[in-house]
């Protein structure tokens, strides 16, 4: 969904890097904000992906140069486990529009407490320096932020929009709700907002 993540932030000059098969890590000379994707591995793969360890020291380096970072899906349970956080298999594979409680922070302005995931593996301990600002009914951890970086991590899609989810038919769950109505796109736009203000711009 990196594609879509990019359409979303038109302002910006995304430059896009696969970990899993690329041999170094991207530079952050210039960059304003790095997002953090999805990923069909778990953080507890690391053992047989040794990219997960080396993006994990990447979110390290992030937060030493102060860089504003926000994870995504996957991207949330890798910043809370570089951070010492426990990220499990859930036990129940979610790929529908569910209800969260969203905290009165600058990153959830305008978006509706209904918000696409596509996702079994949850944070089950905060990283350390991660304060809860999301939680569900199934999760207590479901979007975090650090007390002292500019660092934010979220369990759902904000990029999961209704242009792409025709490629997810085969395990997309339709529901009453509709994802026309969600606003979760938001999210990355004022993520981008600080970003730019962070910069001067």
């Amino acid at each position: 969904m990196a594609g879509e993540v990019a359409r979303l932030l038109p302002d910006a000059d995304v430059e896009m890097h696969d970990y899993p098969n690329g041999a170094s890590d991207p530079s952050l000379d210039g960059v304003d904000g790095v997002v953090l994707g999805g990923s069909g591995c778990g953080v507890y793969d690391e053992p047989d992906q040794p990219w997960i360890g080396r993006q994990k020291r990447f979110v390290g380096t992030v937060l030493d140069e102060g860089v504003p970072l926000l994870g995504i899906c996957f991207g949330h349970q890798l910043v809370n486990a570089a951070l010492g956080g426990t990220v499990v298999d859930g036990g129940e594979s979610r790929n529908h529009l569910v209800e969260a409680s969203l905290a009165d922070v600058p990153l959830f302005e305008g978006v509706e407490p209904v918000v696409p995931v596509l996702h079994s593996d949850v944070v089950t301990e905060p990283g350390e320096g991660m304060d809860v600002v999301g939680t569900t009914d199934y999760n207590d951890y479901f979007a975090t932020r650090h007390r002292e970086r500019p660092v934010w991590t979220v369990q759902y899609h904000p990029e999961f929009t209704p242009a792409i989810r025709p490629e997810y038919d085969a395990v997309w769950e339709e529901s009453e709700r509709s994802l026309e109505e969600s606003t979760a796109t938001r999210t990355l736009a004022n993520f981008s907002r600080f970003c730019r203000h962070e910069s001067g711009e």
